[in-house]
């Protein structure tokens, strides 16, 4: 546990000094929001898990919060602390103070119960030293207009609706899909809070970019919707020739019907020449259904990070993929607790075909050496331990022991969160 410099201490912040806080925000990250794109975005801080640090003038040298999240793991859930809004002011860098405020979140989050963090890296280079481990990744694609799709059955019978978004009128819609879509996909967490739904809708001039308002494109069966794409468009005129470029915010569907519904409206609209498409699983539909992938040029880029801060909870709370008894000897430079040998133990298999796992701590020999960074990035599914063991970072003890762990803590389907906090 890191203190914190002579002079600077930890400090929860009220909403009384919000002022403050957006102003160190401000500082940190180079930006300051016109008064109509304020008026416009609500603030989602929870003012009672925001914290930070006071300089010994009583000013605000660095500020972080952290949301109230339920992270989707490989067949189940997890209470999950969000990591958010971490910023220092220019003038207080290099003092140790990330490292005062990252503590304090560890401690916060285990007095309320919350086994693992994660967040979105602003700069990927800085958690990894946290224990924080890339544990999902996402892709972006720019599909040229009129990309061929495979067919899927039952696409053609849903009907479309084409609308300017209304938040009052789209947002239930948006929030019940976007949760029902999820369902099974290890990370896609939902945003439970009015504050979260009402900013992933906001839509002030200054985020268009010259763009359209946002519009929003759901599939139908008769009167029920099935998925919902969110977008605008720029208007482009290249040599007298329209080439608009569609931007897409969000995207989610219940079915491969619904997805290749979505994405046949969105690739054929009438004077574009390319869609950029939101955060997508590096799995998603699409890039299953576009039969000139390589077209769209992806372009991969992590997702969640993710800390484990009580291994026992934590890896209690997943399920497993295969049988497995594997001895982990965890290395936790920060959360001693976490340091040491834990036995993984599945029981009986699932009528879903997976395998609950009983974790307790154990004087046995190790099979597996790893630190509890790799153990966040192997944790949602998305990350193979063999692959981390062929990069040197999982030390195997026992041979075979590797693979076998490896293949439990595999999942189907690739873990991804749908939008950043």
């Amino acid at each position: 546990m890191t203190s914190a410099p002579a002079g600077y201490r930890v400090v929860e912040i009220p909403e009384s000094r919000k002022d403050e806080l957006l102003e160190v925000d401000h500082l940190a990250f180079a930006f300051e929001p016109d008064a109509e794109t304020s008026a416009q975005v609500p603030m989602t801080l929870e003012w009672d898990r925001t914290v930070g640090v006071e300089a010994p003038d009583g000013s605000l040298a660095a500020v972080h919060g952290s949301f109230r999240l339920v992270l989707p793991v490989p067949g189940g859930s997890v209470p999950c602390a969000g990591l958010t809004w971490v910023g220092t002011r220019p003038d207080q860098r290099r003092r140790g103070l990330l490292s005062t405020m990252v503590d304090a979140h560890f401690a916060r989050s285990l007095a309320r119960g919350e086994p693992v963090s994660a967040l979105y890296a602003a700069e990927s280079a800085i958690y990894g030293r946290f224990g924080y481990g890339s544990a999902a990744q996402n892709v972006r694609l720019n599909v040229p207009r009129g990309a061929a799709l495979r067919p899927v059955p039952g696409s053609d019978a849903l009907g479309v609706r084409y609308e300017k978004l209304d938040p009052d009128v789209h947002g239930p819609l948006v929030q019940r899909v976007h949760v029902a879509a999820g369902a099974g996909r290890p990370g896609w967490i939902t945003r439970d809070t009015d504050a979260l739904r009402r900013k992933h809708l906001a839509d002030p001039p200054a985020w268009r970019d010259g763009a359209e308002p946002l519009r929003v494109v759901t599939a139908l069966d008769g009167d029920e919707p099935r998925g919902y794409a969110l977008l605008r468009r720029k208007e482009v005129w290249t040599d007298g020739q329209p080439s608009m470029v569609v931007r897409m915010h969000d995207l989610a569907a219940l079915d491969a019907a619904a997805a290749h519904r979505l994405w046949s409206v969105v690739l054929d609209l009438d004077l574009t020449s390319v869609v950029e498409t939101p955060m997508l699983a590096v799995d998603d539909a699409l890039v299953q259904l576009l039969l000139d992938p390589r077209g769209a040029r992806p372009r991969v880029a992590d997702n969640l990070w993710l800390r484990v801060l009580d291994v026992r909870a934590a890896l209690t709370a997943r399920r497993w993929s295969a049988p497995v008894d594997v001895v982990l000897d965890v290395q936790d430079a920060r959360l001693p607790a976490n340091a040491g040998r834990w036995r993984v133990t599945t029981g009986e298999v699932g009528t879903d075909g997976t395998w609950d796992a009983r974790v307790e701590p154990t004087d046995d020999p190790a099979d597996l050496a790893l630190d509890v960074r790799e153990l966040g990035a192997a944790y949602l599914g998305g990350r193979a331990l063999g692959a981390l063991g062929q990069a040197g970072l999982v030390t195997e003890l026992v041979p075979g022991t590797l693979h076998r762990a490896s293949t439990a803590f595999a999942w189907p389907l690739a873990p991804v969160c749908s939008w950043a906090f």
